[in-house]
């Protein structure tokens, strides 16, 4: 072992040696394309920076996506007015994009990168059409070499985008919204999608790497690969040299003592990738990656590194809320990181192609992803949806899902498909075995799932049966049905619960069950989180499923944030544009349904959260019921110092297994308060609500999720966390700033819903604010916002520049303002 190290730094410093001596020809370069025009029409342009969102600052209006249709994933039969079911923006329609591209001498290819284009691209390059492609959510690859002039700035590059009408069942967002970037290589390269990293068998004490790859180009005479590993503070743990001219090659490599990948660790490597030719180094790869082991089978259901869990996954669109489809990293990392705080290890992509940025975020912080490809294949869900391109581009759109992500440790499974129409029929079992064959192709380590909604069709067809996980959405009652059906001895419930909620608001009386006949004339849904879709169920049914039987191997929750689009059981309301199915709102902001997932998924703090809030005028004496979300067995409440008796979990009840609730308390001013003990009787927590008095004061509390490791961090000047995290002065880093309203006594005023105004000044600029309300059709994009349940969100971006920015926030009405301080640097 001691020669094989030996032996990997001697290769290590050659190659760094050669780098600095800069024996090497034109190595392969990556360069980035932010800045470009935009135009809706052709004509007039403005410049903007991609990733950009050309639909988000909307205005909102049910005409930009009026459809008249019956959405048959809710089991309707006749057709009605559905006016925000995409989000209510102007997405639809063509867009341009153009840019002149500055391509140094000594290069023999360039090829652009986009990681996705909204929708339906045709690229151009100098006046002349250089290459296509039809789904907006894939990565994409254009080799742009016989177009272009190397050694010119003066390269035109252009974009052609057409988002037709009914051709998404949710907000897409518009134009160029994922990063572009281009890549430039001399004459022999490693090609990029063509690496391949597997970790074939992992212990504590040795794990087997095998890595493939291509080299494109000439290759001289006397070449030879050099192969290495290193962990995450540089040393190189293996290595291998490869001689000869083939252009497609394979090793193995041997670590010892692996740190393995997981949620609760993600360690990363750094896999390299040197050719030579003799003393000239000719081509570099790199590829972060991990070392780790999935595998799933009846008698150990869902194992990661040898150890079974079950997953604890939530399903996200592809939407930042009030940033758009503008892919954002601190947005993603503060998405991210709100979701580990809750205890979930995993993410499905629903129900579309991942970002590149998102991969790479989930493999640092530890997120699990069930990787989704398409929500239809041939059979249509919107007039326009992606059946016009599955025959012919199908194929290529799985090819290309799996050989870009391949070699992120923190992709568990591929899904191929959500809800497929096709699913009843001998058509839909070819397509899904042909679909499934092509991941294992290119990608042998990981299964393969997809969302099934028609349990007994699937089943009595063989489609469920075909799939290396059967996941199966909603209808939990029907497991046991389908487990005797199933050869694999397992499923999963690939997406689960759709309950539904507005964060704050609570409905008298509580009512249990399917929401969707029966609808709020506010547009609201209650945060009792007992309603639900007609479809679906409460998270305690998934619980217990999952709790009482180990074929169940997890769960991906609908959805782990509001989304815009689909605001079921509003469809036919008018104002309602975004989602009531998250366990955060649209602003990110937590719902009272964020704490009973954190209570029953996070076992490293303990959890006791209070509901509802305690200021109801005009309710005195009558039944106000209290819940408390925690993970303790036991509760007491108290009603102003009163008690309302012990409660305890009751693993017999439905609604009292995993919450505890006094169902008959009598309202009156003052507060309620919770003490929560666990099995032996110790206290683990407490809670309280106080009734508010007159909103007199704002709170600012401030995240920029970027530059901390922990959930929330204070840049507040004069804060006294001890932190020294800035938001970076590169135009592209946020800040999410959590507005409430408070009473003289600092108490929170959940009734408050002044409109407030935003300034920002220095070293950034105000981005965006989100309230979280789904009726709400304020633009997110204009200075000024009204509070819902008394809090909203504001979003402030850095400039490039280095210093101060001052954010002021003021309610006219009240006469009062707070204003802060950030750092830029």
């Amino acid at each position: 072992m001691k020669n094989i190290i030996a032996k990997a730094l001697l290769l290590a410093s050659t190659l760094m040696l050669a780098l600095s001596m800069g024996c090497r020809a034109q190595v392969s370069r990556v360069i980035d394309l932010p800045d470009w025009d935009f135009s809706r029409d052709g004509q007039s342009w403005q410049p903007v920076r991609v990733p950009h969102d050309w639909a988000i600052s909307g205005p909102f209006d049910k005409k930009w996506d009026l459809q008249m249709v019956a959405i048959e994933q809710n089991g309707e039969t006749e057709k009605t007015e559905k006016s925000g079911r995409s989000g209510a923006l102007p997405w639809i329609g063509k867009g341009y994009y153009r840019m002149r591209l500055a391509l140094p001498k000594g290069y023999k290819r360039a090829v652009l990168v986009f990681d996705g284009a909204m929708s339906e691209p045709v690229v151009s390059v100098n006046g002349r059409e250089a290459g296509r492609w039809a789904y907006g959510y894939n990565a994409f690859r254009i080799d742009i070499t016989p177009f272009v002039k190397f050694g010119s700035k003066d390269n035109l590059v252009e974009v052609h985008l057409n988002n037709r009408e009914e051709s998404s069942r949710w907000y897409p967002g518009g134009g160029l919204y994922r990063p572009v970037h281009v890549e430039l290589y001399g004459d022999a390269a490693f090609s990029p999608w063509d690496t391949y990293v597997r970790t074939l068998s992992a212990t504590r004490d040795e794990a087997q790497v095998e890595v493939s790859a291509l080299l494109q180009g000439n290759m001289g005479k006397r070449g030879y690969t050099v192969v290495s590993l290193a962990d995450a503070e540089g040393r190189v743990v293996a290595a291998d040299t490869l001689q000869g001219n083939a252009p497609q090659f394979q090793t193995t490599l041997r670590v010892a003592e692996p740190r393995l990948w997981s949620p609760e660790s993600p360690t990363l490597y750094r896999l390299s990738l040197a050719r030579y030719e003799g003393r000239r180094l000719v081509d570099v790869q790199t590829v972060k990656t991990g070392i780790r082991t999935i595998s799933v089978s009846r008698e150990h259901g869902f194992q990661l590194n040898g150890v079974s869990r079950k997953i604890k996954g939530v399903c996200l669109h592809h939407d930042l809320g009030p940033l758009g489809a503008a892919e954002n990293k601190a947005a993603l990392i503060r998405q991210i990181k709100m979701m580990k705080a809750m205890g979930c290890d995993a993410i499905r992509t629903a129900h579309n192609m991942p970002s590149t940025m998102q991969m790479e975020l989930c493999d640092s912080l530890g997120m699990m992803v069930m990787a989704e490809s398409f929500d239809m294949w041939v059979y249509p869900k919107c007039k326009n949806g992606y059946a016009r391109f599955f025959e012919e581009w199908g194929d290529r759109d799985i090819t290309n899902l799996v050989k870009h992500h391949r070699n992120h440790p923190s992709i568990i499974m591929w899904s191929i498909g959500n809800e497929i129409p096709e699913q009843w029929s001998k058509e839909g079992v070819a397509i899904a075995r042909r679909l499934q064959d092509l991941c294992h192709q290119y990608d042998p380590s990981r299964p393969v799932t997809q969302g099934m909604d028609r349990a007994e069709e699937s089943l009595a067809s063989g489609f469920a049966q075909v799939m290396d996980v059967p996941g199966f959405n909603y209808r939990v009652h029907k497991y046991y049905n389908n487990m005797a059906q199933l050869p694999q001895g397992f499923l999963l419930g690939s997406e689960t619960a759709s309950t539904v909620s507005s964060r704050g608001v609570y409905k008298f009386p509580v009512r249990v069950g399917a929401h969707n006949n029966n609808p709020y004339p506010d547009g609201q849904c209650s945060s009792y989180d007992t309603e639900y879709c007609s479809w679906s169920n409460l998270p305690d049914d998934d619980w217990q499923m999952q709790d009482d039987h180990s074929w169940v191997i997890g769960e991906f929750v609908w959805t782990g944030y509001d989304y815009l689009g689909e605001p079921t059981p509003y469809d036919t309301y008018w104002p309602s544009r975004s989602s009531y199915f998250g366990i955060c709102d649209l602003a990110g902001l937590p719902k009272d349904r964020y704490y009973m997932y954190r209570a029953h998924w996070n076992g490293r703090v303990h959890t006791t959260h209070l509901l509802p809030h305690w200021n109801w005028s005009g309710r005195e004496g009558e039944p106000t019921p209290v819940y408390c979300y925690t993970d303790g067995v036991e509760g007491e409440l108290f009603v102003n110092g009163k008690s309302q008796g012990r409660v305890r979990k009751d693993p017999t009840s439905r609604l009292d297994r995993y919450r505890l609730r006094w169902n008959d308390v009598r309202y009156e001013p003052g507060e309620i308060r919770v003490v929560t003990y666990n099995q032996y009787g110790e206290k683990v927590g407490e809670d309280c609500r106080r009734t508010a008095g007159e909103p007199s004061q704002i709170r600012l509390e401030v995240d920029c999720p970027d530059h901390v490791s922990t959930a929330v961090a204070c840049l507040v000047e004069g804060c006294d966390h001890n932190h020294d995290a800035s938001l970076n002065a590169d135009g592209h880093d946020l800040a999410f700033i959590t507005v409430s309203m408070l009473d003289a006594d600092g108490n929170e005023c959940p009734l408050a819903d002044d409109e407030l105004t935003f300034e920002v000044s220095g070293a950034g600029e105000f981005k965006a604010a989100c309230n979280g309300d789904a009726t709400s059709i304020e633009s997110f994009t204009q200075p000024r916002m009204r509070l819902f349940s008394g809090k909203l969100v504001l979003i402030v971006q850095s400039l490039k520049q280095a210093g101060k920015v001052t954010v002021r926030v003021r309610s006219a009405a009240r006469n009062i303002e707070k204003t802060v301080t950030l750092r830029v640097g």
